[in-house]
């Protein structure tokens, strides 16, 4: 497959280290997780308006796509919007939950029906999901933390096993 299986949406450029330094660190804080936390309803009301072009933290935010699954208790479709990191014709997701004690509700849909759509770039992509364990899971893992330190805070700030997952286009 190609690099332009899931397009490149990036809003902006990429926000150097200096830029992203200070903003990951507020967010790997207990408030900013809460910030974002409240404001993530607003960016997804965006996200979903604009089709995966557009969010609220602009051109210095991370990288977002909007994520569908299944429910696996309601059977119905839920959405929500989460930065993920690309290789290739891979995306990888990080069910960090903010460092909360419970795993995400996408988390255990995609374990129940790993079948489910991105949309990003104006295009909803459907994709399958695979969880990574172990060294894949880790280097997965490390990726995100070094590219936004607050993922080390959100590790730091739980027991359970933060899962991993890879999304291929179906």
């Amino acid at each position: 497959m190609s690099e332009d299986v899931f397009p490149d949406v990036r809003w902006g450029r990429e926000p150097g280290r200096l830029v992203l330094r200070p903003i990951t660190a507020v967010l790997g804080s207990k408030a900013g997780a809460w910030c974002v936390r409240k404001l993530t309803p607003l960016d997804h009301r965006l996200l979903r308006r604009s089709r995966g072009r557009f969010t609220i933290f602009g051109p210095v935010g991370v990288p977002l796509l909007l994520l569908s699954t299944t429910g696996s208790k309601t059977g119905q479709r839920r959405e929500i919007p989460l930065t993920y990191l690309r290789e290739g014709d891979r995306l990888f997701l990080v069910g960090s939950n903010f460092g909360q004690a419970r795993h995400p509700a996408w988390s255990s849909n995609l374990l129940a029906d790993p079948n489910a759509w991105v949309t990003m770039g104006g295009r909803e992509i459907p994709v399958v999901a695979k969880r990574l364990t172990g060294p894949e899971s880790e280097r997965v893992y490390q990726r995100f933390a070094d590219y936004a330190s607050n993922y080390d805070a959100y590790r730091n700030r739980t027991d359970r096993d933060i899962r991993v997952f890879e999304l291929t286009k179906r």
